[in-house]
C-alpha cells in the first residue's frame, strides 16, 4: 500500500495539477473511457465522478421526489452541492412492462398501481402542479416527447451533470434484502434473460434521447439470496459469466457509456477479483483485457462500515478492491478505475454524522487517492418504501419535502468534501494523447 507520505511526494513531483470535470465550468467531453486506474474523457484527461444517488427503482419506477419538487430544482440542488453526476436508479420491471403490454405505462397508472386510487391519483396530480410539462399522457420512459427520465436527462444535460444510470433490482421494489428476489442471478424477480434485455434497451434509448448518458451500472448490491429460489450458485465463476454477458449486451447497444462492474455482499467486497482473477476453485481466471469493452469497464463499490480509525478503515477498503488505485502495487490482477458508487448517512445536523469519522475519513480518502464517488442520497422522502406511504429518509441530503438541506453543516461539509476531490493534485499530471484514446476506442482484445 502507498502511504499518505508517498502519496505527497507523488503529488510534489507531478508535472502538472489539472483541473478534473467540474460541473457547470466548460463542456463535458464525450465519451468516457477507462485507461488502468484513470477514467478519462475523449480529449484524454482524467475525469472524477463526484455526485449523488437519485433513486427511482422502487414500487411506482418514477425517480423520486416529483409530487414535492420540480426536476429543474432538484437539479438545482445538485450543482449547488458542485456536483458533476447523477447516479439515476430504475427497474428492470420498467422495461418488462413495456415489451409485456406493447407501450409504456402511463405515470398516472404507475402511481396508482403502486400507492391506489386515491394517494395514487393525488400524487400524481402532484407531480403535474410542480411539473406542467407532463400531462395524463405522458409515460415514464417512451413512447411520447419529455417523458419523466427524458425530462431529467435533458435537465441534467442543460446544467452539464453526467448521468450515470444504475440497475438497482429486477422488481421495483425498496432495496436490499437477502430473501427480496432480487438478490442473485435468477432469483425470484431476477431473470436473466429479461435483465440482459432491459440493460440493452436502457442502454440504446440513452443512446438516443440522453445528450449526457455517460456510463451505466449493470447491478446494484448482488447478494446471497436465503429465500431458496434461486438455481445459480453465488460464486465468482456465476458472476464473471453474467456480467461479463451483460456487459456485451450493453456495449453492442451502445459502445461509448462505461460500464460499472459491481462486487458481492451487497457490493462491498471485490478482493478475489482485482487482487486475484482467480474466479472459482479449479483455476478459473476473470482477465479485464480479454473482453473489445475493456477501455469502458470500471469497478464500483459501496461502504456503510463502522469505522474505528482511518487507517483500518481505509485497510479494509482497500483490501475489498480500493488497491486497485494503486499504480504502485504489483499484487493487483485487474486494474480499472473504481468508484463508491454508494456511501453515506443521517443528513441531520443533530445526528453530527457529517462529523464523525465514517465522512471525514472518506473526505480524506477521496482527496488523497482522486477516487469518483456518490453519496446516497438526495431523496428525503419516498413516494412509498417497504409499504409506507411518503416515507420520510433522514438519510437525504433534502429535507422530506425537498425545499431544502436536511442540515445546514451536513451539507456544508458534503460541499466542501466535493470541492476537496476536485482540486487535489492527485492526478499527478496525468494525460493520455488523442492516439492512445483512439487506441481505447478502437480496442480488440487478444482473443480475436
Amino acid at each position: 500500500m502507498v502511504s499518505r507520505t508517498i502519496s505527497l511526494i507523488l503529488a510534489v513531483i507531478a508535472l502538472t495539477s489539472r483541473v478534473l470535470s467540474y460541473p457547470n465550468n466548460g463542456s463535458i467531453n464525450l465519451p468516457l473511457y477507462s485507461a488502468g486506474r484513470w477514467v478519462l474523457d475523449s480529449n484524454g484527461d482524467p475525469v472524477t465522478y463526484v455526485g449523488i444517488n437519485w433513486p427511482g427503482a422502487a414500487d411506482v419506477m418514477i425517480p423520486e421526489g416529483l409530487q414535492y419538487q420540480s426536476i429543474e430544482s432538484i437539479v438545482d440542488k445538485v450543482v449547488d452541492l458542485g456536483l458533476n453526476v447523477v447516479r439515476l436508479t430504475f427497474a428492470i420491471e420498467m422495461v418488462d412492462d413495456i415489451y409485456a403490454n406493447g407501450k409504456d405505462v402511463r405515470i398516472k397508472d404507475a402511481f396508482v398501481e403502486a400507492l391506489g386510487s386515491q394517494n395514487g391519483t393525488l400524487g400524481f396530480e402532484q407531480v403535474l402542479q410542480n411539473n406542467p410539462q407532463f400531462s395524463e399522457n405522458t409515460t415514464r420512459l417512451q413512447l411520447l416527447i419529455m417523458e419523466v427520465y427524458d425530462a431529467i436527462a435533458d435537465e441534467l444535460a442543460t446544467r452539464n451533470i453526467y448521468l450515470h444510470l444504475d440497475n438497482h433490482d429486477s422488481k421495483g421494489q425498496w432495496c436490499c434484502s437477502h430473501n427480496d428476489g432480487n438478490a442473485w442471478f435468477n432469483d425470484t424477480y431476477f431473470d436473466v434473460d429479461n435483465w440482459m434485455r432491459g440493460l440493452s434497451y436502457m442502454a440504446q434509448h440513452g443512446k438516443t434521447n440522453w445528450p449526457t448518458f455517460s456510463s451505466i451500472g449493470l447491478r446494484n448490491e448482488l447478494r446471497q439470496p436465503t429465500d431458496g429460489g434461486y438455481p445459480y450458485s453465488y460464486t465468482w465463476i456465476t458472476w464473471t459469466h453474467n456480467m461479463t454477458s451483460a456487459a456485451q449486451a450493453v456495449h453492442e447497444a451502445n459502445k461509448d457509456i462505461l460500464i460499472f462492474f459491481s462486487g458481492l455482499n451487497f457490493d462491498t467486497d471485490l478482493n478475489q477479483i482485482v487482487y486475484n482473477g482467480v474466479v472459482d476453485y479449479v483455476g478459473t481466471t476473470f482477465n479485464v483485457t480479454m473482453y473489445d469493452y475493456y477501455h469502458k469497464m470500471v469497478f464500483e463499490l459501496h461502504t456503510y462500515a463502522g469505522v474505528s480509525s482511518c487507517s483500518s478503515f481505509w485497510s479494509s477498503l482497500y483490501s475489498a478492491g480500493f488497491g486497485t488505485l494503486n499504480p504502485f502495487d504489483t499484487s493487483i490482477r485487474n486494474r480499472l478505475p473504481l468508484i463508491l458508487t454508494e456511501w453515506g448517512h443521517d443528513q441531520g445536523d443533530s445526528s453530527g454524522a457529517y462529523s464523525g469519522l465514517y465522512h471525514t475519513c472518506l473526505h480524506t480518502f477521496a482527496s488523497e487517492w482522486k477516487f469518483g464517488w456518490m453519496l446516497w442520497t438526495i431523496s428525503g422522502s419516498y413516494y412509498i418504501r417497504s409499504g409506507v406511504q411518503d416515507s420520510e429518509d433522514t438519510w437525504g441530503i433534502l429535507n422530506k419535502n425537498w425545499t431544502d438541506y436536511r442540515g445546514a453543516d451536513s451539507s456544508a461539509a458534503l460541499k466542501q468534501m466535493a470541492a476537496d476531490t476536485f482540486n487535489s493534485a492527485g492526478d499527478y499530471g496525468v494525460h493520455f494523447t488523442n492516439a492512445q484514446v483512439n487506441q481505447f476506442k478502437n480496442y480488440t482484445s487478444p482473443t480475436n
